[in-house]
Order: structure tokens, then C-alpha cells, then sequence
């Protein structure tokens, strides 16, 4: 993917609507679709983010999204951070 070495990705989402005291169906989709995936799941206060080889993440956004958005999602904000693996 253009990197000598292994590279790690970080995606970071903030699903909404928000529901007070614990995560909606849209979320818990969402979360179960990466975890599915074998990434490393996060969950935040105000968003989740996923850990994983970047091909793996790259691929799992999509099939992240439209979960949360077919269990209710109003909004989805997305944002990609690719790492070189420090050897």
C-alpha cells in the first residue's frame, strides 16, 4: 500500500444520534461488524475507533457504515489515520 514495512490503521467514528447511558442498535452494529473483522475495537464517550492491519480497515469502513446507517444511524462522522508499525 506504498510503505516499506507493516502499516497500521486507526478508524475513528462518532455515530449518531447519541442515546444516553449505553450505545443504540446503530452503534452496537456498527461495532459488531469491525469486531467480526478481527480489528481492536475502542469505545469511547463521545465515538469508537478500530486498530487493525490497514487493507483490513480500509475494507471494514464501508461494511461499518452501512451497518450503522441500516440500524438508525442519522449521522456518521469518519476519520482515517494510517501508521508505518514502528520495527
Amino acid at each position: 500500500m506504498g510503505h516499506d514495512g507493516g502499516v497500521t490503521a486507526t478508524a475513528e467514528f462518532t455515530i449518531e444520534p447519541f442515546v444516553d447511558g449505553a450505545p443504540g442498535p446503530h452503534v452496537r452494529a456498527a461495532i459488531a461488524v469491525a469486531e467480526e473483522a478481527g480489528l481492536d475495537v475502542e469505545i469511547g464517550p463521545f465515538g469508537t475507533s478500530v486498530t487493525g492491519e490497514t487493507p483490513v480497515v480500509v475494507s471494514t469502513v464501508d461494511a461499518v457504515l452501512r451497518a450503522a446507517v441500516e440500524h438508525g444511524a442519522t449521522r456518521v462522522s469518519l476519520q482515517l489515520t494510517v501508521d508505518p508499525v514502528s520495527e
